[in-house]
C-alpha cells in the first residue's frame, strides 16, 4: 500500500491534523497551539501514534499567515518554521505550504451542496470568481479565480484592511479602538477577540464596566443576557456583511461569497436572521450588482482539509 499523506490546518488557536488516503481523510486530531512550544513538537506528537511503516512521506500545511518564502511566521500564534527545515526534520519527500484561506478557497468546488447554507438571495454565475472569508482567531480572506485547467486560489491578508464605520455608533467603536491600537483593522472586530473588543467598547459607551469575557460568553445569548453581548453579536454580523460586500466588489465574486471559520457556523440561526445580507448589499448604486451574488455559510467542519487534498491531486 502507498503511504498516506499528512495534512494540517494551522490556525492561531488550534492545529488540526489528518491523514489522506485516496480521497478520504482519517485520524483527525486537534492540538491546542498553546500546548506546544513549536509546531514541530505538535507534528511529532501527532505522528507518534502512527506505526513507522505507515507514516507519511509527503505533507501539506495551510497556515494562518502569509507564505512569502521559506520562513513562515504565524500571525496570531507564537509559532514559526522553515519549510525546508520542517521537510528535513521529518524526512518528507515534499511539503506544500499555503495560506489557510487559499486552502479554504480551493475547498469550495469540493463542497457538497448540503454543506453550503445560503443566506439571502442571488445565484452563482458560471465561470466567475469566488470570494471566501472567515472569522476565527483572526479574520481570513481569499479568492478563487477560474482558469482553463480549473481554479487558481488567491491568497491575501484582506482581514487586515482598515476598518470602515458605516454610522456614528460604529464610528464611536472605532474611536475607542484607535486609542488602543495603532491600526484599527477589520480583524479587530470580526474575529473571536474582535467579539470581545466589540463587547468591551459597547460597555464603555454605556458607561458600565465590562465583565471578564470570552468570545463564547459574548455569543451565548439568552433571555435576560447582557444587552451589550446581544448588540455585539448583532454588530458583528452586520459589519461582517459590509466586509463581505467589499470583498465581493474587489474580486468581482459573481460566483458567490463563502463564509467559513469557527464562529459563524456556531451562531448560524442568529446569523441568517441578522443584518448580514442587508449590509452585504448596501453599497449604493452597486446594490443590484451585489443582490445577484449569493452568500453561503460553509457547514463543513474542516474545509481547509478539502482544499489541501487538491494539492496532491494537482
Amino acid at each position: 500500500m502507498s503511504r498516506p499523506r499528512l495534512i494540517a490546518d494551522i490556525g492561531g488557536t488550534n492545529a488540526r491534523f489528518a491523514l489522506v488516503e485516496s480521497e478520504d481523510f482519517s485520524r483527525v486530531e486537534i492540538a491546542a497551539v498553546a500546548d506546544c512550544d513549536r509546531i514541530e513538537d505538535a507534528v511529532h506528537k501527532y505522528l507518534a501514534g502512527i506505526p513507522p511503516e505507515h507514516r507519511p512521506e509527503e505533507a501539506a500545511f495551510s497556515v494562518a499567515g502569509p507564505v512569502t518564502g521559506d520562513h513562515v511566521v504565524m500571525m496570531n500564534s507564537p509559532w514559526s518554521f522553515s519549510i525546508a527545515g520542517m521537510r528535513n526534520e521529518f524526512g518528507w519527500k515534499a511539503l506544500h505550504v499555503i495560506n489557510d484561506f487559499a486552502a479554504n478557497a480551493l475547498a469550495v468546488p469540493e463542497l457538497p451542496a448540503e454543506l453550503r447554507l445560503q443566506v439571502g438571495d442571488g445565484a452563482a454565475a458560471g465561470n466567475a470568481p469566488i470570494a471566501v472569508l472567515g472569522p476565527g482567531t483572526g479574520l481570513g480572506a481569499g479568492g478563487l479565480v477560474p482558469c482553463s485547467t480549473g481554479w487558481i486560489a488567491i491568497a491575501g491578508e484582506g482581514g487586515n484592511v482598515t476598518l470602515a464605520a458605516t454610522d456614528s455608533r460604529e464610528a464611536a467603536i472605532v474611536d475607542i479602538l484607535r486609542r488602543q491600537y495603532a491600526h484599527v483593522s477589520a480583524e479587530l472586530v470580526l474575529s473571536g477577540p474582535g467579539l470581545v473588543n466589540l463587547y468591551e467598547s459597547l460597555c464603555e459607551l454605556a458607561g458600565k464596566p465590562a465583565a471578564p469575557s470570552t468570545p463564547e460568553h459574548v455569543t451565548n445569548l439568552y433571555p435576560g443576557c447582557d444587552p451589550q453581548c446581544r448588540e455585539a453579536v448583532a454588530l458583528f454580523c452586520a459589519m461582517l456583511g459590509s466586509f463581505a460586500g467589499d470583498l465581493a466588489l474587489t474580486f468581482g465574486a459573481r460566483g458567490g461569497v463563502y463564509v467559513m471559520g469557527g464562529i459563524v457556523p456556531k451562531i448560524y440561526e442568529i446569523f441568517r436572521h441578522s443584518l448580514f445580507r442587508d449590509r452585504f448589499e448596501a453599497k449604493g448604486r452597486y446594490r443590484p450588482y451585489l443582490a445577484g451574488i449569493p452568500t453561503f455559510v460553509v457547514a463543513h467542519p474542516y474545509p481547509a482539509f478539502l482544499g489541501l487534498k487538491t494539492l496532491f491531486r494537482d
